[in-house]
């Protein structure tokens, strides 16, 4: 396929570009000194209707506190932008302009990966048997932060990454591997745009089933909460549907072991890091480090493999139908991409779902201005509720995983507190940045995983 012409000098672009970015939702780098932007390579795209030329542009982003990263910019020009596509500036009496937010665009990179198409150095691959729907408008969808989601309809979601780094992200690593063991504990995959960074092979996009009518998985557990509503059987659901997705991972991409030794060494040492930066949670470290102990004095080797690694209530849709589906398998957003790829113990996802109840029995108590005490341990009725509500759901959820999985984490209680602690003392760090008010949910995590 003929692209849309040899990508002529756009001298000013960076400078452009300089002023443009940090206004975007999904520049991750928001508050960091920028220093400035080049254009590290250039895809050109054929043509599509309205558009005078159209290429995928690989952003090198520079900054005075560390090294450059990178961002994928659809780069489109017209003479005029539609309504509602965030135009980066003007040249040569045209508007260049972000060509997701033009459905001649997107209706572009749909009949691309339907075609399975190459085009320079980008391939767009399509799923065996995936029917895409050509005839439907595509629209980006809203909600999104930390990429760029175009929806078609009920069928389709593409999802473009913004942040590039080199190597198969693992949400499509993950999702191919998903869908060759047949798991219908994820949306269907149907295709991914993939190319290449500093010469290894990088992810562009992910294009799978829209799951239509569902709902966000913390938004029904908090709702649950506030209505005083039962939420055993969706967090039993739940189990059942994360242990199918490590059942599958496992079945497609294998096991193999690590020694406990070294994950406790890797936990002291991010916990010290954090205790220097966050002073209160420094008179939990000793206790911390007893627990990290145990799992360090276990013997036998730790059973790792492929996980979702950063796995929450908000990574999860429930249909219609009642099946969970989980969402996003990107990883840890402050991993590297290497940390993103590595097996660890299926634990860790457990860990996530678990530490998320309490978040949604919890949050309501820490941000509401009528209730100064704000307190985990506050003796209230309506704190007593929340401890009971988490407990109930936490051992549902369990209990879900044990019956599909096979073995219940449950069973492995010092591997169970010290990834417990580990995510606590993450979330600590996390909390004291970004959400003062969440604090004690973490602390109290600890309080109760260190004196247990």
């Amino acid at each position: 396929m003929r692209p849309s012409g040899a990508s002529e000098d756009l001298t000013t672009l960076p400078g452009l570009l300089r002023d443009w970015l940090p206004g975007r939702r999904w520049f991750a780098e928001k508050g960091r000194p920028l220093t400035g932007v080049a254009v590290a390579a250039r895809h050109p795209l054929p043509a599509a209707e309205g558009v005078t030329r159209l290429e995928v542009l690989v952003l090198a982003v520079s900054f005075a506190d560390g090294p450059d990263r990178h961002y994928q910019l659809l780069l489109a020009r017209a003479s005029h932008a539609p309504v509602g596509a965030a135009p980066i500036g003007d040249h040569d009496g045209q508007v260049l302009y972000d060509g997701l937010h033009d459905p001649a665009v997107t209706a572009l990179l749909l009949r691309l990966v339907a075609e399975g198409a190459t085009v320079g150095d980008l391939s767009f691959v399509p799923e065996p048997g995936a029917v895409l729907p050509l005839s439907e408008t595509g629209r980006v969808v809203d909600a999104e932060q930390s990429n760029t989601s175009v929806r078609w309809g009920e069928r389709s979601i593409l999802k473009v990454y913004r942040r590039l780094s080199p190597g198969l992200n693992p949400d499509l690593e993950l999702h191919r591997a998903l869908r060759a063991a047949g798991s219908t504990s994820v949306a269907a995959l149907q295709g991914g745009i993939e190319g290449v960074l500093d010469g290894a092979p990088a992810t562009f996009a992910l294009l799978q089933e829209f799951a239509a009518g569902s709902h966000d998985g913390w938004e029904r557990a908090t709702a649950a909460v506030r209505d005083r509503v039962d939420f055993t059987g969706e967090a039993r659901a739940l189990g059942e549907a994360l242990a199918d997705v490590h059942v599958a991972l496992r079945a497609e991409l294998g096991t193999s072991e690590t020694d406990p030794r070294e994950l406790a060494a890797y936990w002291t040492r991010r916990c010290t890091e954090i205790a220097d930066q966050v002073p209160v949670l420094a008179p939990h470290v000793p206790a911390i480090r007893a627990v990290y102990d145990e799992v360090a004095a276990l013997g036998a080797p730790v059973v790792v493999q492929r996980v979702h690694g950063d796995l929450h209530l908000g990574q999860t849709l429930r249909r219609p139908d009642g099946r969970w589906l989980i969402i996003d398998f990107e990883g840890e957003p402050a991993a590297s991409p290497q940390e993103r790829r590595a097996p660890d113990s299926a634990v860790r996802d457990v860990v996530g779902m678990l530490f998320s109840f309490d978040y949604a029995a919890f949050h309501h108590l820490l941000t509401r201005s009528d209730t100064p005490e704000a307190g985990l341990g506050s003796d209230t009725a309506e704190a007593r509720l929340a401890h009971d509500w988490s407990a109930a759901n936490r051992d549902a959820f369990c209990a879900g995983y044990a019956a599909r999985a096979g073995e219940d984490p449950r069973a492995h209680a010092a591997l169970l507190r010290a990834y417990e602690l580990d995510k606590a003392v993450y979330q600590v760090l996390y909390e004291t940045r970004s959400r003062p008010t969440w604090l004690p949910i973490p602390l109290a995590a600890i309080e109760r995983d260190t004196t247990a």
